[in-house]
């Protein structure tokens, strides 16, 4: 299951996620994340947030960057060919980074409810991370790296990368004999913002 901790659930397949053709004017900035990412790969990544089909986990993901909860925080489990997985606020950050705990920690806020759809799982695509109960989505979030249709419509999309998707493949690897857990020294989301929030 993609637990908190790790993605191993399957699903059905489902439809391919709606294509992003906007120009960055577009784009509602309140609804655009911006995660500066530091370590390996260095740059800054935009996530345009879907409040149209997971209101609920978007409206967390703000919450959380507004708060500089995720500020700090690292990839802790990145997987070749599958994703990385990022958002724990309560054991994932990389300054004291323990990869035994990295993954099993969440907000103090309560758990989202799943808002499944029919958008796909692929590349740039953000899911929410979860136990196996499905109700169990709360900080933790990922970014695929190619399609991986065993997730449609078992996992929450709650976004898709529009801009940076190099910056993301260049995310340190974590070892694949371990669930791609990232022993040490991740690469870690330096600051996350609201777009609309940036002067």
């Amino acid at each position: 299951m993609i637990r908190r901790s790790f993605l191993k659930a399957i699903g059905v397949l489902a439809l391919s996620f709606a294509p992003i053709t906007a120009t960055a004017q577009d784009v509602d900035p309140e609804n655009v994340l911006v995660i500066d990412i530091a370590g390996e790969a260095n740059g800054t990544v935009e996530i345009l947030l879907r409040p149209d089909v997971a209101p609920l986990h978007a409206a967390r993901l703000k919450e959380l960057a507004r708060a500089g909860a995720y500020d700090g925080v690292a990839f802790h489990r990145v997987i070749e060919g599958f994703m990385a997985q990022t958002g724990d606020v309560e054991y994932g950050r990389s300054e004291g980074y323990d990869y035994r705990l990295a993954g099993r920690g969440a907000s103090e806020l309560d758990d989202v409810p799943a808002e499944f759809s029919s958008l796909a799982f692929e590349e740039g695509v953000v899911g929410m991370a979860r136990s196996q109960d499905p109700n169990s989505a709360n900080s933790q979030f990922f970014i695929m790296f190619v399609r991986y249709p065993s997730l449609d419509g078992a996992y929450t999309v709650v976004g898709k990368v529009i801009s940076g998707l190099d910056v993301v493949n260049a995310i340190k690897r974590g070892d694949g004999a371990a669930n791609g857990s990232v022993f040490q020294d991740p690469d870690y989301m330096a600051r996350v913002r609201v777009k609309a929030d940036i002067n």
